[in-house]
Formats: structure tokens, C-alpha cells, sequence
């Protein structure tokens, strides 16, 4: 069993996926058992709105509580590389990982979207790896299956993007637009398989939903996408999580992380569909 104190009001499904990974993935079986208690009287199946104050126990068992959210790549006194898997929220993690100490996200991750993850450590620590993602000091590279429509082997795109916070979308147009926000991404088709592409993505810059909505807005949209993508090429694959991995992180450190200069941290998830 695992309890929780809700610390905003919310629904039961955002509370557990931003402090309980592992019941987020069973969390449709323990609503159907009805093995979840907020403020100790049972919950079942359907939406569930959370006050702040409220006590959420969750009767997980230990198959249950023993699946991984992650695993460590890397680590040491200053800082965490994470291979989070898919389904799990930046969130989530951090709350569990701070289980057993400081752990401090440095960048994002879709919920659906799997691998490296940046943690740090400490204060010092912090304030390094954020400078190196803020100033661009940082290689990260993906890899996604995407709808085979690629014009171009490969090519540097650039458009602008515009964030709806308040629809959690983004939007991409060719031309500057009011409230717009310029990035460049880079592609690499890298093998095909009939109406699927497996490709590899740099990011030169870092938004919200970046390659999935730049992707989506040249007609190639990244596999099992429920957002940006394209639903009967999902549906045709029974795809209903983004095919997309980050892959690769390698930081150019001014600091007192300079020792990992030249290291390459590579995720351990591949797609085998293609």
C-alpha cells in the first residue's frame, strides 16, 4: 500500500501520474477492485475530483509496486541520467526518485514519449546542467517511427511555434506569426518499411511538443501520436503511445561538470517494428 497527501486540487488520474507511477499503470485495475481510498472510503471506476488535504491510499500489491519506471544510466554524487520509460511523467519519477534524495529535473519529457532524462543532484549541479540546456550546450537526439511521407531523406527545418497553454497543443506555421517561437528541427530517414519511417531527430532548439508537432505539420507524423498524429495510421497499428525516444544527451559543461565532457549517454530503448 502506498499513501499520499494531495497537495493541489485535481483529478485522481493527474494526482497519481505526478506522484505514483506505478499506480498510474495499474490504476484502471485498482479502480475496477476498488483498491484505491481517498480519505479511507473507496473510490471505483470513473473521474474523481481530489481537494487539497486529501489522504489517497492506493492498495497496490507487490508485483504492482515492483515495476520500473526508469532505469539509471548514469550517476554519481552531482547527477542522474534516467531511462524513463513510456507512460511515466516527469513527475512521477521525481517523486519517487526523491524517495531516496535530492533529485531535480532539468528538462522534460513527454509522459508517452520514453528515455533520457537529466537529474541533478545538488545546487551547484543544477544551475550547470540547466545553463548548458538553456545556452544550447547540449546535443540531444531522438528517434522516432513516423508516417512515411518524407519529401527528403533528410533536411534542417525551420518554422515557428505557438503554444495554447490552456488546450496543453501547440500550433506550426511556416511564416512568423504573433506569439510565435522559431525552431529548428533536423531529421534523417534511417530506414523505411512501407508506409513507416524510422527516423533520427536533433533538436537545435527545445519546445513544447517540438518534434511531434513539426513532424505532424510536414505530413509525417510520429506513430501512435493521439494528439498531433494521424488516427488511421495508428488505428492500422493499434499504436496508442508515440513511437518517439530520446536517445542521446552529450553536454558541453563550463564548470564543475566538465569531467563529463566528451561522454555520450545513450538510452537503452529501440524500436523493433522496423
Amino acid at each position: 500500500m502506498k499513501t499520499f497527501t494531495v497537495e493541489n486540487d485535481c483529478d485522481l488520474k493527474t494526482f497519481t501520474d505526478c506522484v505514483f507511477p506505478q499506480g498510474a499503470f495499474c490504476l484502471a485495475a485498482l479502480l475496477r477492485a476498488r483498491d484505491v481510498k481517498v480519505n479511507g472510503v473507496r473510490v471505483g471506476k470513473g473521474g474523481f475530483a481530489l481537494k487539497t488535504g486529501d489522504i489517497v491510499a492506493y492498495y497496490t500489491n507487490f508485483k504492482q509496486e515492483s515495476s520500473p519506471s526508469h532505469t539509471v544510466i548514469y550517476q554519481d554524487e552531482n547527477a542522474l541520467i534516467a531511462d524513463k520509460f513510456s507512460g511515466v511523467s516527469v513527475e512521477g519519477l521525481t517523486c519517487e526518485l526523491r524517495e531516496k534524495g535530492d533529485y531535480r529535473p532539468c528538462h522534460r519529457l513527454d509522459r508517452n514519449t520514453q528515455g533520457l532524462l537529466a537529474f541533478a543532484k545538488n545546487d551547484g549541479a543544477e544551475r550547470e546542467i540547466l545553463s548548458a540546456f538553456k545556452e544550447r550546450r547540449v546535443e540531444k537526439e531522438y528517434i522516432a517511427l513516423c508516417k512515411n511521407n518524407f519529401k527528403e531523406k533528410s533536411a534542417v527545418l525551420t518554422a515557428f511555434l505557438v503554444k495554447d497553454d490552456k488546450k496543453s497543443l501547440v500550433k506550426v506555421f511556416a511564416k512568423p506569426v504573433a506569439g510565435g517561437v522559431k525552431i529548428v528541427t533536423e531529421y534523417e530517414v534511417l530506414r523505411v518499411s512501407g508506409d513507416i519511417a524510422l527516423v533520427r531527430v536533433k533538436l537545435h532548439t527545445g519546445k513544447t511538443h517540438q518534434i511531434r508537432a513539426h513532424t505532424a505539420f510536414i505530413g509525417c507524423p510520429v506513430l501512435g501520436d493521439e494528439k498531433y498524429g494521424d488516427n488511421a495510421l495508428n488505428a492500422k497499428y493499434n499504436a496508442k503511445r508515440q513511437r518517439l525516444i530520446s536517445k542521446s544527451l552529450k553536454f558541453e559543461f563550463t564548470g564543475g561538470l566538465a569531467y563529463l565532457n566528451g561522454k555520450e549517454f545513450k538510452s537503452n530503448f529501440d524500436f523493433d517494428e522496423i
